[in-house]
């Protein structure tokens, strides 16, 4: 229920509760326990489907007209969209259990023998926009790696999260697991996220996912520790070595795959030594696809393609628009992207192998990649099931957030008597 009489402070704080005691109850869950958890939870989605379905339409429904394509495409729930919910939950459940993972033993002189072992983090406060498999997604990741967690996903979708955290409950249920470990606030109200954002007392680490000015909101207001994903402003460079028919290949799918994702190529850096044969090829292959915004030298080549402003080089289209850059070799090609990148996901297309390490070793993004698609930046293809985000900062996480990196660590210390002198 969407009450919003409820005072967001009173319900933080119990919300807050809540998952702060089923944290302590998971930390000595077993491995069998949590993917029990995890299995009934798709059962439940499955079962399900129909409520979900209704669910969605209304979440739909409520900003058609309002939103653009891009924004509906994220929101918007499908047979084969929740059974790949339920699939992600049944993939992580087969993924080792990262707690108790024993990262380090060493003997020390005086006889003590020093483990660090990792642990989970314990609360997890999740902050999404607009995609509902999210909150199915970070339930699932945050119980197999041992942490409770608190959604707040967009009012957009309030109404499928609702039904997806049943889903999830019904599962913790099944396995004898503490329901509140995943939980979602229950009010619309932003005052709730303010609260959320500071309540250090329940909370120890915020994760927000989606646009700037969500990721900013969350940057600048919570005392809670965070781990930040800023826009996805990425980049595919054609090298001067490339081959030109690949090039047009993979970049019409990082670009056009699904143009609202954040591993979407929003801008596109041609060598200006193959500029000629490989510019008309991208323009091409999109053809009306996609609005294609260039330089000088770009435009001259393919006139299909639309003068540029210096506001595009740095923007984050999230729809079919992306920029077009010539470049004078592989060093001015690191620099403008190292320039403008925001640090998320960046490619260079290139037979040649020496250039290939140098982009992606000079370059400081999160993922980089060779031959292949930026809609490649996904936890799911990186074989960690699923991912909670993508985090373009480098403290304790970077790049997809998946399981190991929804733990900490802790140093367990055997002795045999021995007294410090």
């Amino acid at each position: 229920m969407n009450d919003q009489t409820l005072d967001p402070a009173i319900h933080i704080h119990e919300l807050g509760s809540n998952a702060r005691a089923a944290a302590k109850g998971l930390l000595t869950a077993s491995t069998e326990a949590k993917n029990t958890a995890l299995t009934a939870a798709a059962k439940a989605l499955r079962d399900n489907q129909d409520e979900l379905l209704e669910a969605n339409a209304k979440d739909v429904a409520s900003v058609e007209g309002k939103k653009p394509d891009s924004f509906i495409d994220r929101l918007k729930l499908t047979p084969d969209r929740i059974e790949g919910m339920a699939s992600a939950l049944e993939q992580i459940a087969e993924l080792p259990d990262p707690v108790g993972r024993q990262l380090a033993e060493f003997d020390r002189p005086n006889g003590l023998k020093i483990e660090r072992v990792a642990v989970p983090i314990g609360v997890i406060g999740m902050i999404y926009e607009s995609r509902p498999n999210v909150g199915a997604d970070a339930s699932a990741l945050c119980l197999k790696s041992g942490n409770a967690v608190i959604l707040r996903g967009g009012s957009e979708s309030r109404n499928s999260t609702r039904v997806i955290v049943r889903c999830m409950q019904e599962g913790l249920k099944a396995a004898g697991l503490p329901e509140h470990a995943v939980q979602t606030v229950g009010t619309t109200d932003r005052a709730a996220v303010a609260e959320l954002l500071k309540a250090d007392e329940f909370v120890d680490l915020v994760i927000p996912r989606g646009g700037r000015g969500l990721v900013e909101l969350v940057r600048d207001q919570a005392s809670v520790p965070t781990l930040l994903h800023l826009d996805g402003n990425c980049h595919t460079y054609v090298h001067e070595k490339a081959d030109l028919d690949k090039a047009a290949e993979v970049i019409r799918n990082a670009k056009l795959r699904r143009t609202g994702v954040c591993g979407a190529t929003e801008s596109i850096v041609v060598d200006k030594a193959v500029a000629e044969q490989a510019i008309p090829k991208i323009a091409a292959i999109f053809g009306d696809d996609c609005e294609l915004r260039g330089d000088e030298t770009a435009v001259s080549i393919a006139p299909s393609i639309k003068p540029a402003t210096d506001e595009d080089w740095g923007t984050e289209y999230l729809d079919p628009i992306a920029s077009v850059k010539v470049v004078d070799g592989l060093d001015e090609a690191i620099d403008w992207v190292d320039t403008y990148s925001s640090h998320h996901t960046d490619a260079i297309i290139t037979e040649d192998d020496d250039a290939a390490r140098k982009f992606m070793t000079s370059i400081d993004s999160a993922i980089l990649m060779h031959n292949a698609s930026t809609q490649f930046a996904d936890g799911g293809e990186f074989g960690m099931g699923a991912e909670i985000g993508i985090a373009t900062g480098k403290m304790h996480a970077r790049g997809p957030v998946g399981l190991e990196q929804l733990t900490s660590f802790k140093y367990l210390v055997h002795g045999n008597g021995q007294t410090r002198p």
